[in-house]
C-alpha cells in the first residue's frame, strides 16, 4: 500500500558542500538520505519532494558539518500481511519465483504457486503443473497474498516477504479468468 505523508528529519551538510546553491544542495542530500530505505515502521520511502529547511541548521564543535533540519513530502510504500497484490514475476528458480510488486519482490514459493504437483522447467525458465499443465514463467502477471513479511532496514532488497497463490481468487491472471469462465458456464 502506497501512503503519502509529511516528514521532519535531520539532514547532514558536509563542509565541503557549503557555499553556493544551498537549497539544492539540501535537495539533493535529502533524496540521497532517505529514499530508498526502511524505517521501523516497515515502510519503504519511494519519493521525496518538497524538501523545505526548517530554521537555522546547527554545527556540531568538532565535525564542521551544519545539521539543518528539514521538513518533506515522503512518498512510502508499506506491504502488510495478507495484503493481496498483483505484480510480475521477475525470476523462476527451482524453488519457486520471484515476484516484483511495487519496489519489492516475494518468494513465490514452489509449494505455494497452485493445488498441483510442478515440474521445473530450467531449459524454459518456467513452471509448469503436471496434472493442470497450467505454467508460470517470467513476465507473467500475478496476483498473490503477503503470507509473511521480513523487511531488511539496512538492505531493502534483502527483505523477506512470502507470498502464497493457494486461496480463490489469487493465481496467474489467466488462470483466474479462467477458472471465472468455468464457473459462469456451469452456473448457466
Amino acid at each position: 500500500m502506497y501512503i503519502l505523508t509529511t516528514k521532519e528529519k535531520v539532514v547532514r551538510i558536509p563542509p565541503e558542500m557549503l557555499g553556493d546553491d544551498l537549497e539544492s544542495i539540501i535537495n539533493q542530500l535529502s533524496w540521497e538520505s532517505f529514499e530508498g530505505r526502511i524505517e521501523g515502521n516497515d515502510s519503504l520511502t519511494v519519493l521525496v519532494s518538497n524538501v523545505e529547511p526548517q530554521g537555522l541548521g546547527r554545527i556540531v564543535h568538532g565535525d564542521g558539518a551544519v545539521y539543518q533540519n528539514v521538513k518533506y513530502d515522503a512518498l512510502l510504500f508499506r506491504p502488510q500481511l495478507q495484503e493481496v497484490i498483483e505484480g510480475i514475476v521477475v525470476e523462476v528458480l527451482k524453488f519457486g519465483a520471484f515476484v516484483r510488486f511495487g519496489p519489492l519482490d516475494g518468494l513465490l514459493h514452489i509449494s505455494q504457486i497452485m493445488d498441483d504437483r510442478i515440474d521445473i522447467d530450467a531449459e524454459h525458465g518456467r513452471l509448469l503443473g503436471k496434472d493442470t499443465k497450467r505454467d508460470l514463467k517470467i513476465g507473467d502477471r500475478v496476483r498473490a497474498r503477503i503470507v509473511a513479511l521480513s523487511l531488511n532496514e539496512r538492505s531493502p532488497r534483502e527483505s523477506k516477504i512470502g507470498l502464497t497463490m493457494r486461496q480463490p481468487g489469487l493465481g496467474k491472471i489467466e488462470w483466474i479468468e479462467e477458472d471465472r469462465q468455468k464457473a459462469a458456464g456451469g452456473a448457466a
